[in-house]
């Protein structure tokens, strides 16, 4: 990583500012016929500043503890999201939770992952990663996702792609059994099997910001993630709109949710696999991704389960094939530590699939 200076850039500060003042407006007057396109470029600009800060604190604490930082962050507020918009929608919502979940899955592990190694496999050919770290992160998340997207459409005490309230409790507790065991051998039992091959730190060549600026820059990435949240929901009925008249799926709301709010982490990603630092990509993308099913799902179980609002979980049959071909190529490409451009394509191809079945179903 860049040597990171002891003071933060002026933009770093002003394009929060800048989002906040644009949520802010919008939350007094509405979204005006010009200030969506406002609203947009803020949220695009506050999306480069959080992973700023996001990169000064990862910096600091180190890894594998700064790319948990801003997966825990990030996923946190995209709960909020989601069950903020369940509350308002009720069961025109019920399945917004599975589509956004869904939705993030497939873009981390067929999308991100994939520019990562194809961007990564350009510029260095070959590149390595630890491989305990990665199977530990693919075991977990095919557990979470067969339990929690899959496994209510078999299930036989409530029909269709539902839960039962016992069954719903049961994959709440389930996942978050799995997310908090896989972060204690991620950060506590086995912590160097998420530090880049031979040991050490991939920053130890960049000296450490300050604690001040690392604390700082803590305080504006929460800041600029909830100034993200706030203007994609502030945008979600514009959008929801344009989507309509257009005749697009409702499921593509899902995406476009999980896009905006993943682009922080995307951005950090990327740009740490074009240095060749891929254990912090895959730290991150693999990360995110166990954080998005195992934080997401407990959550809108609390929320259906206290305000009674019906929330159905299972997957279509295409969407299943889909998330069974991307555990079964994640398993494949990721199962040897190294890798090069040709597995980048692969999984660009499926995410390209992915997009392109949400479209034409």
């Amino acid at each position: 990583m860049a040597t990171i200076s002891d003071r933060t850039p002026w933009w770093a500060l002003a394009w929060p500012l800048a989002g906040w003042a644009v949520l802010v407006v919008s939350l007094l007057v509405g979204l005006p016929s010009v200030l969506p396109v406002l609203a947009g470029a803020a949220l695009i600009a506050t999306v480069f500043a959080a992973v700023y800060h996001a990169e000064v604190v990862a910096h600091r604490v180190g890894e594998p503890f700064g790319t948990l930082v801003l997966a825990v962050a990030v996923t946190v507020i995209e709960v909020a999201l989601i069950v903020s918009m369940m509350i308002a929608g009720g069961p025109d919502k019920a399945t917004l939770p599975r589509d956004t979940a869904f939705a993030a899955v497939m873009i981390i592990c067929n999308g991100l992952v994939g520019i990562c190694l194809l961007s990564g496999g350009v510029r260095h050919r070959e590149q390595g990663f630890q491989l305990q770290g990665a199977l530990a992160a693919l075991a977990v998340l095919a557990a979470l996702v067969t339990l929690t997207l899959v496994l209510p459409n078999v299930a036989t005490s409530s029909p269709g792609p539902h839960f039962s309230s016992s069954q719903l409790i049961f994959a709440g507790v389930a996942s978050l059994v799995l997310y908090g065991s896989f972060v204690f051998v991620q950060t506590v039992r086995h912590r160097d099997y998420f530090l880049p091959p031979g040991g050490g730190s991939e920053d130890d060549h960049a000296p450490q910001p300050p604690a001040r600026a690392a604390t700082i820059s803590f305080g504006l990435l929460v800041a600029s993630l909830v100034a993200v949240v706030g203007l994609a929901k502030a945008l979600t009925p514009t959008m929801e709109s344009a989507l309509e008249a257009a005749g697009a799926p409702k499921a593509l709301v899902g995406i476009i949710i999980a896009t905006l709010v993943l682009l922080p982490e995307s951005l950090s990603a990327l740009r740490a696999a074009r240095v060749n630092r891929l254990q912090t990509s895959m730290n991150l993308a693999l990360g995110s991704a166990l954080a998005s099913i195992g934080l997401t799902i407990p959550a809108v179980a609390v929320v259906s389960l206290v305000i009674h609002t019906p929330l159905a979980l299972g997957l279509d049959p295409k969407e299943i094939v889909l998330l069974f071909l991307t555990l079964f190529v994640c398993v494949i490409t990721l199962g040897t530590g190294r890798t090069t451009v040709l597995q980048g394509v692969v999984h660009l191809v499926i995410f390209a699939a992915f997009l392109f079945f949400a479209l034409v179903p």
